[in-house]
């Protein structure tokens, strides 16, 4: 078993569901939370050979791993997810609604479908999960969206439809952390800026451009969203609800 950090583990015997968890943000938290103590699974669309290798990571730190395939675009996907692994683990603590989708463009050139596409998935989903997820979650319970620096600042033409699909997220956290507050439920959203994922490399042909965005000058790493989620999640992120949090390198200043 590894050891959390500082020898704590601050999550032991919480499950959290990090949805999007193959890759990139979502892969990060997924195993920071897994280090931190937590019983994590992962959903996915694609990419099973990557989602399987996040749950056997999770595992390999004396963790329950889990990868379940579940497009988040599907409203009955989600519901069976939730029910799954409050089945399976016997409870559930955290959710992470971390799969989303951009589609950039002249609003004049996005097509009606690409626009249900990005709301399905980055709208209503987060929605539906955390409704599901509400009637499992218990005093001390954990919903964390991962929205966008774009909800905050559009420093760039083109972003009309993922920019409005991030900043629903602001709204549907302030709301749901005042009506779980009185559960103890806690409700929080993390807007990173431009992170070096293999989606957004730092070193691809838009780089440079978002770096110079920044206050920084530079890219984040995926752990640095890892670490504020993992944060929130905790023992010590108890007080915090209804929160935006910036991990952005400044890219909102």
């Amino acid at each position: 078993m590894t050891a959390a950090r500082g020898g704590i583990a601050k999550l032991d015997g919480k499950v959290a569901l990090v949805t999007g968890g193959s890759r990139g943000i979502g892969a990060a938290v997924a195993l920071r939370l897994a280090e931190d103590g937590a019983d994590v699974v992962v959903t996915y669309r694609d990419g099973a050979e990557q989602a399987e290798a996040v749950a056997a990571k999770i595992t390999a730190m004396g963790r329950r791993g889990w990868a379940v395939r579940a497009d988040s675009a599907d409203p009955q996907a989600v519901g069976a997810v939730v029910t799954a692994v409050a089945d399976r683990f016997g409870r559930l603590d955290i959710l992470v609604n971390n799969a989303g989708i951009g589609v950039l463009g002249p609003i004049g050139e996005i097509a009606p479908a690409d626009v249900d596409r990005v709301l399905e998935v980055n709208v209503r989903a987060p929605f539906l999960f955390a409704q599901a997820a509400a009637a499992h979650l218990a005093e001390d319970g954990r919903i964390i969206t991962i929205g966008s620096c774009i909800a905050k600042r559009v420093a760039f033409p083109g972003a009309s439809l993922y920019g409005t699909s991030k900043a629903a997220t602001i709204g549907l956290t302030k709301a749901l952390a005042r009506e779980l507050g009185p559960r103890g439920i806690t409700v929080n959203v993390v807007h990173p800026g431009p992170i070096d994922t293999d989606l957004n490399p730092a070193d691809g042909p838009a780089a440079e451009l978002q770096a110079s965005l920044t206050a920084l000058g530079t890219f984040g790493r995926a752990t640095d969203v890892a670490a504020t989620v993992a944060h929130l999640a905790g023992p010590d992120g108890r007080y915090i609800t209804a929160a935006e949090i910036a991990v952005d390198g400044g890219f909102a200043a």
